[in-house]
């Protein structure tokens, strides 16, 4: 066929219908900014995260502010103690670092976004898992269970609008659910991370809150070979009253994030996590791939998957990029 009458290039002719035809948009209220706070008063960079630092108390007053500015969603906190113990005391403490920053945050912008806590254990234990050791060294499901639910009501009173249980474990949404609904807390909205894989790119997150973890999580994380689990897990989250549910990494299981939200009746999030920044960052450094565009082009990836929010440690700039072009 030399003159082809189904011609799809007519809707690329122009920058106007492309936008037109585009099926897939981001919009800033749609990132979510993760942020790592830490004890006293500096700030400290995060080497292998270049441009992401553990904040102050004061420096993430000055960042949430330049967040809600720029519009996003909302921001995830995480906690970075000066001390840890081994069943993380920390985390359940009214003026541990996070309770801190939550509260603070709170108070700094209000309902402006959403202020986020990270609700697991491994920032705050000594021996970095993210639940309580029994006696033989495995993680004790149901004994982390009952400290998720003191860390839930420690975060609800500080004032944080959605916990985000990042741990794993077995009926960790039920438990957290009953515990701050008998509370009073009805209101505390619950993010499930329902599909947390076992993935090596968690790697620059690990110094991000100075992880003290010696060995691996492959027996609470999902198996990375594994997609009908990553449903199956979210449909138990969603049927234990999950409000939200979330698949991390995002980019390598894209697959999994698209199988969630085809099924799920609930808004289903992805987490862009430290290892996909990274790379990006890193090989824009050397000139080999556009910087900009290799950020929006993942980000868009993911949303066009099925995420209805993203986290990504690029919201505040990306927002910042979309608004100029809509501008």
């Amino acid at each position: 066929m030399t003159n082809p009458v189904i011609r799809p290039r007519r809707l690329r002719t122009t920058p106007a219908l492309r936008r037109l035809a585009s099926e897939t948009r981001v919009h800033p209220s749609e990132l979510v900014l993760p942020m790592f706070v830490r004890e006293g008063s500096e700030t400290v960079a995060i080497t292998s995260m270049p441009g992401v630092v553990q904040h102050s108390i004061d420096s993430a007053r000055r960042a949430v502010v330049e967040a809600a500015e720029a519009g996003i969603g909302g921001v995830m906190l995480f906690g970075v103690p000066d001390v840890r113990d081994a069943i993380g005391s920390g985390a359940t403490d009214p003026n541990g670092i996070l309770n801190l920053a939550a509260r603070a945050l709170v108070d700094e912008v209000g309902g402006a976004l959403t202020v986020q806590t990270d609700l697991c254990l491994d920032e705050f234990t000594d021996h970095g898992h993210c639940g309580v050791l029994a006696a033989d060294g495995r993680i004790d499901n149901d004994a982390t269970l009952i400290r998720y639910q003191d860390m839930a009501l420690a975060q609800a009173r500080a004032g944080s609008d959605l916990l985000g249980l990042s741990g794993m474990m077995d009926g960790q949404v039920a438990a957290v659910r009953s515990a701050l609904d008998a509370e009073g807390f009805q209101d505390a909205a619950v993010l499930s991370y329902s599909a947390k894989y076992a993935s090596a790119f968690y790697g620059p997150f690990r110094e991000a809150v100075a992880s003290t973890l010696v060995g691996n999580r492959r027996t609470y994380q999902l198996d990375p070979a594994n997609g009908r689990e990553g449903v199956r897990e979210s449909r138990l989250d969603i049927a234990e009253g999950a409000d939200i549910v979330m698949v991390k990494p995002a980019g390598s299981y894209l697959d999994v994030l698209a199988a969630v939200a085809a099924m799920s009746e609930v808004p289903v999030w992805a987490y862009q996590v430290s290892g996909e920044y990274a790379m990006i960052e890193a090989a824009a450094a050397q000139g080999w791939i556009d910087r900009r565009r290799a950020v929006e082009e993942s980000v868009l990836g993911i949303r066009r998957a099925g995420a209805d929010a993203v986290l990504t440690y690029w919201a505040v700039e990306l927002a910042t990029w979309l608004k100029e072009d809509r501008a």
